[in-house]
């Protein structure tokens, strides 16, 4: 009977394991076939049948994106349009997350609840009434237009996830310092903001790695090519040069996942730390 239940607990981690493994491909497969075809030549791009390992690879594909095509000029406007979404994103959430925490006022359930909602509305659906809005207020082909959508995507998930992190501190952290002549914005500012240092990155973080990937946002209220973020680059990015094919447009797309890639990469301790950590205070 302990061997049978043996072999029962073997088979079962060992298909888990076989499920873990058939997701992990799932995911990466796309990433690798891009990544391979980033390195190919033209022949060996329509090749039959297809070329698994371009050998030798062809790095010179990635110095002629960055040399013939503005894909730095896209990076650095989604990095501008990011940083500025982050900060702003930011300071509203903090200060959302600490009233909904901290305080009881009439109709706070049906607010919060209000700002689920606004969670789950896709920027699809108010992509064309959004447009009309700018137009009207002039407010089109600039960074402002762009950061103050992208602020309003987010925004939701922070204050809640935010919410959360000042729920696990104890309130009789703020009497206390109120007791002592603290205000409120002092308690926020030097006692709890200092104990929510983890939440807040990880909020940063992952509102990054959110605004980072828009692209129906930017392609509506921006036709301006130097405006243009990465994700609506590089789908211009065929018109930009008259040579441009496949082998460089993969290159492109993998320069442009990069940075995101790299951040959950040498920052995903942080984040699992920040998580648990939050999870388990209190």
């Amino acid at each position: 009977m302990f061997r049978s239940r043996r072999q029962s607990e073997t088979l079962t981690r060992a298909g888990l394991y076989a499920a873990y493994a058939l997701i992990i491909i799932f995911f990466l497969f796309p990433i690798y076939w891009v990544l391979s075809m980033s390195l190919k030549t033209v022949p060996q791009l329509f090749a039959t049948p297809p070329v698994w390992f371009p050998i030798p690879p062809q790095f010179s594909n990635y110095a002629y994106v960055f040399s013939e095509t503005p894909i730095l000029r896209y990076l650095l406007n989604s990095a501008i349009i990011v940083v500025l979404t982050v900060f702003f994103a930011l300071l509203i959430s903090t200060l959302a997350a600490y009233g909904f925490s901290r305080f009881t006022f009439r109709y706070k359930k049906p607010s919060l609840l209000a700002v689920l909602v606004f969670q789950m509305i896709s920027p699809v659906v108010i992509s064309i009434p959004l447009y009309r809005l700018f137009e009207s207020l002039n407010l089109l082909n600039n960074y402002a237009s762009v950061v103050l959508v992208y602020v309003a995507v987010v925004l939701p998930f922070t204050t809640w996830f935010l919410k959360g992190y000042f729920d696990t501190i104890p309130y009789e952290v703020d009497e206390a310092a109120i007791v002592d002549g603290a205000t409120r914005l002092q308690v926020l500012g030097r006692i709890l903001l200092p104990v929510c240092a983890p939440g807040i990155a990880t909020a940063a973080i992952l509102a990054a790695v959110l605004s980072w990937s828009q692209f129906v946002i930017p392609f509506i209220l921006v036709d301006n090519r130097n405006l243009f973020p990465v994700s609506v680059g590089l789908v211009n990015l065929q018109s930009s040069t008259e040579t441009i094919t496949l082998h460089y447009l993969s290159a492109a797309s993998i320069v442009a996942i990069t940075p995101v890639i790299a951040i959950f990469v040498l920052l995903q301790r942080y984040i699992v730390s920040a998580l648990t950590s939050g999870a388990l205070k209190g």
